[in-house]
């Protein structure tokens, strides 16, 4: 198959990416327009939109190491951001691989753009359970946004492409 080909069947999944980056970009700006910093605003019991500042990675890793991680995560997303975008016009015809691979490319944009403009990750989404108190302060999830949200999808569609492609080769 030609380039051209190719790189036309990778345009809906650049748009996808885009879509997920912007959605991502557009609530974060709402977020830090109208809450400061440790505000809170109770919607349901499960369930508060808050302003959080991560300079670490998922969970807060690597929060407080002095200011080294902005540039190290902002590094491994531009990177993975790379990547991506090779896999996607290698392996742009397969449809559950490259809306994975899309979700996870905007997430990633998303939060490499947080850190590069803030030096941070704006967080919002706080979900909170009581049996989740033994494993989180006060039961509260650690607070994520749609960018984590589009990762944490396209991680999913990857397991669930592999788990397909692994019984398919097994008939």
């Amino acid at each position: 198959m030609d380039g051209t080909a190719n790189s036309g069947r990778l345009w809906p999944w650049l748009a996808l990416a885009a879509l997920v980056l912007l959605a991502d970009q557009l609530s974060k700006q709402i977020i830090l327009a109208t809450y400061q910093l440790g505000d809170s605003t109770y919607v349901t019991g499960f369930f508060n939109v808050v302003r959080v500042h991560n300079t670490g990675a998922a969970f807060s890793f690597l929060a407080g190491a002095g200011g080294w991680q902005r540039w190290f995560f902002t590094a491994v997303g531009v990177g993975a951001a790379v990547f991506i975008v090779w896999m996607l016009r290698s392996h742009s015809g397969q449809k559950l691989f490259g809306f994975a691979l899309a979700c996870i490319l905007g997430g990633a944009l998303g939060n490499v753009i947080d850190r590069l403009w803030h030096g941070y990750v704006v967080d919002w989404l706080d979900f909170h359970w009581p049996f989740l108190a033994g494993m989180f302060p006060g039961g509260h999830f650690p607070s994520f946004n749609l960018a984590d949200v589009g990762i944490s999808v396209g991680a999913a569609a990857l397991i669930l492409d592999e788990i397909l492609r692994v019984r398919r080769n097994r008939r």
